[in-house]
């Protein structure tokens, strides 16, 4: 089985941040997402490339009316009252219309035109799997909401991105009870071990930011029969694309080399490399960002071409591994 590329992107908009930015402060980055998504699909026209978009429930709905209709019964309960996305609904405006960083239907069917790309889930309310006040029970529910409105749009879910990326393994088989068979986990470092918000120390995170630019944890690739061939899959992170940063545009060359090195990597190891970010990350300095994504695109061509390295979704990837 030759090496997989794999992109997937936390399509969330403010449902995303609510808890840790005002729409003020982030609101340049949130307005340009529908720019930014136009430029991911055309470019990957061009590049041959295939994306996996793990999108928040919310976001498929294109008024008031239907995002009430649409929640779940039973909501956790956070200890922490900030991350409850329930209590800024009453904010949320009556359509996409008027308020597109909450709603986003029109770009989810501007996706589906290019069925090469997959539409996964990151759960109905980007639900936090680690933190306290939550249980299975609202997470089931958060799962069957989101079952509800992929089916109404006629999505096949196959995939889940849990937000922050807190895997609570203990919820795997609840998500294959609803048609998913795959999940992005964390990288294989202590680093990247997925905690609560606000366990992480700062050092871990100190480390983090430096891994992005200079080779602490690895490569990060994985050899798909080293995978598990459970019934759900996990297909690791191998790098967050960090977005461009002016004050650190010394350091851009030392981020783009340390991911299209593990790219290169995999290709001749027969490996996977599977990256990921947000769309909203590119809101802000977009030409900057979209500069780098095609340095890394270009790089994928060439090892395309020389070793069959190809791009695909976390659906496909889960069939590949699934056959060997």
């Amino acid at each position: 089985m030759n090496g997989l590329f794999i992109i997937s992107l936390d399509f969330e908009l403010n449902w995303g941040v609510f808890d840790s930015m005002s729409v003020k402060e982030y609101n340049e980055n949130l307005k340009n997402v529908p720019q930014v998504i136009k430029r991911l699909l055309d470019l990957g026209e061009e590049y041959n490339i295939n994306y996996t978009f793990a999108t928040v429930g919310m976001l498929f709905n294109q008024n008031k009316e239907e995002l009430l209709n649409s929640l779940p019964q039973i909501k956790p309960e956070y200890i922490n009252e900030k991350f409850n996305p329930y209590r800024i609904i009453e904010n949320v405006g009556d359509s996409e219309e008027e308020d597109k960083i909450h709603y986003a239907k029109s770009l989810i069917e501007q996706i589906k035109e290019y069925p090469n790309h997959e539409i996964a889930s990151h759960t109905f309310s980007h639900f936090y799997c680690k933190e306290l006040g939550q249980n299975v029970r609202s997470f089931e529910d958060d799962l069957k909401s989101f079952s509800n409105v992929a089916n109404k749009n006629n999505v096949k879910l196959n995939s889940i991105v849990f937000p922050k990326n807190q895997i609570n393994e203990s919820y795997l088989s609840l998500c294959k009870k609803y048609g998913i068979t795959s999940y992005r986990g964390t990288e294989n470092s202590f680093l990247y071990k997925p905690k609560a918000q606000g366990e992480t120390a700062l050092s871990t995170r100190f480390l983090r930011f430096l891994d992005s630019y200079v080779n602490i944890s690895g490569s990060n690739i994985y050899k798909p029969k080293d995978l598990n061939k459970g019934e759900i899959i996990n297909i690791p992170s191998s790098r967050f694309l960090r977005p461009f940063n002016k004050k650190l545009h010394f350091l851009e060359n030392y981020k783009i080399r340390r991911i299209t090195n593990g790219i290169k990597k995999a290709a001749e190891t027969n490996s996977i490399y599977h990256l990921w970010w947000h769309p909203h990350n590119f809101g802000k300095n977009l030409e900057e960002n979209f500069k780098n994504l095609e340095k890394i695109f270009m790089v994928y061509n060439e090892v395309n071409k020389n070793n069959n390295y190809s791009s695909v979704t976390m659906s496909k990837a889960h069939d590949l591994i699934k056959k060997k």
